[in-house]
């Protein structure tokens, strides 16, 4: 790949780069800029940037698991997904418009037939992939044409260190379908693939079981945040940390700088120090969706009518979309910190997640659902459950998910 990451390159602070993507060494850099500079760097994010620094792109709503939790209700696959070569034409704008790398999702991304040629255009495009997986398709064979590939960067998902804690979210056998597509790995000498977790009221207490788990791997653990989105609309209230739950994450967190964790916890800053990341809501100004039929949303968290810019098919490609949306553009214009304006601890939380805020009934302006001074709980209890919204589609299996031996093997 020829683009290189230079220590301005806002795209270290986000904290989930895939700075050691593939087997090409990377140079040895900060993943956060000196102190002084981050409200100027966080003003000029604000506003947007000419290409998003990565995006999320869901290649198929089809999932062979149906995690409680999933943030875009995936099961079943939509007919009217990109084919393979409206595929190769989205990776090609996006190399002309200089994007680092995607993260590809779904649903899961390896269920696609031609999951492989996507990937191998992207790396020979100049697009790094960072791919999301179950784990569930990586046998021996496949653990080794990936080791084989440059510029690929795997996270397999779990969210319990254990069956049991993980199973209970993501189904019976998929925390050893996982195991073994670590091990797979592992055995294929891919590299530091990364452990992705989703922090919930069940696992925080096994942090350190997670990080232990990828020390042994030589894996690198990103822990992100449970959103009320998808089939996470009706689990965040039974599954979200409690709030001592979120200090001992945040206590946690800061000792380790070594464990990514995006942009999912800036409104844990509130408790102090910044956390390592990108301390803003990246929605339309960093970061973006793509999701398999061509449609564009702000941000990976709210699949809704809403917050949707567009489609590839309709609006002259991707970079027509993120240059002119109407929603992009208004995303970008400078906010006003809403309830928050009296609250000191502002500028270190941003308010918070808009994704949060938007699947529990509250509106942008408002404080996060999860403020860890509290300030939101009034409004959350306030809320009138039928005025909460949903997304906009639920991809969901009709059937039991169940998984086969193969797939366990």
């Amino acid at each position: 790949m020829t683009k290189q990451l230079t220590p301005g390159d806002p795209l270290l602070l986000a904290n989930s780069t895939p700075v050691s993507m593939g087997r090409v060494a990377p140079p040895v850099l900060s993943e956060q800029p000196p102190a002084p500079k981050r409200s100027t760097l966080t003003t000029e994010l604000k506003a947007g940037l000419n290409a998003p620094i990565c995006l999320t792109w869901e290649l198929t709503y089809a999932c062979n698991l149906a995690c409680i939790h999933c943030l875009s209700a995936s099961g079943r696959r939509d007919p009217r997904e990109l084919n393979t070569q409206e595929c190769f034409a989205v990776i090609d704008e996006l190399q002309a418009l200089g994007v680092f790398y995607v993260n590809l999702g779904g649903g899961e991304p390896m269920i696609r037939k031609d999951f492989y040629e996507i990937v191998e255009y992207a790396t020979s495009h100049d697009v790094g992939v960072k791919f999301s997986t179950n784990g569930t398709y990586i046998d021996q064979a496949a653990a080794e044409r990936l080791a084989a590939m440059d510029y690929l960067d795997i996270q397999i998902s779990i969210d319990g260190a254990d069956a049991n804690v993980n199973d209970a979210l993501r189904g019976e056998g998929s925390f050893a379908a996982a195991y073994t597509a670590m091990q797979h790995l592992a055995a294929a000498a891919f590299g530091p693939f990364k452990i992705s977790i989703v922090a919930t009221r069940e696992n925080i207490s096994q942090l350190d079981q997670f990080k232990e788990l990828a020390d042994s791997f030589g894996a690198q653990l990103r822990i992100t945040r449970l959103r009320p989105s998808g089939r996470g609309v009706d689990s965040w209230a039974d599954l979200h940390p409690t709030q001592p739950q979120q200090r001992e994450l945040y206590d946690w967190l800061m000792t380790r700088p070594d464990v990514l964790t995006g942009d999912s916890f800036f409104h844990l800053s509130a408790y102090g120090e910044a956390l390592p990341g990108l301390n803003l809501c990246g929605a339309g100004r960093v970061v973006c969706l793509i999701d398999p039929v061509g449609d564009v949303y702000a941000c990976p968290f709210v699949i809704h009518e809403e917050f949707k810019a567009g489609n590839l098919r309709d609006h002259g490609g991707f970079g027509t979309i993120w240059r002119s949306s109407s929603l992009f553009e208004e995303l970008r214009e400078p906010e006003s910190p809403g309830a928050c304006a009296s609250c000191g601890a502002y500028d270190d939380c941003q308010g918070g997640c808009m994704a949060a805020k938007f699947f529990v009934g509250l509106e942008r302006s408002d404080p996060d659902p999860e403020c860890v001074l509290g300030n939101a709980e009034g409004l959350v209890e306030a809320v009138v459950p039928s005025s909460i919204p949903r997304p906009s589609e639920d991809h969901s299996r009709r059937t039991p998910v169940t998984l086969s031996k193969r797939q366990l093997n």
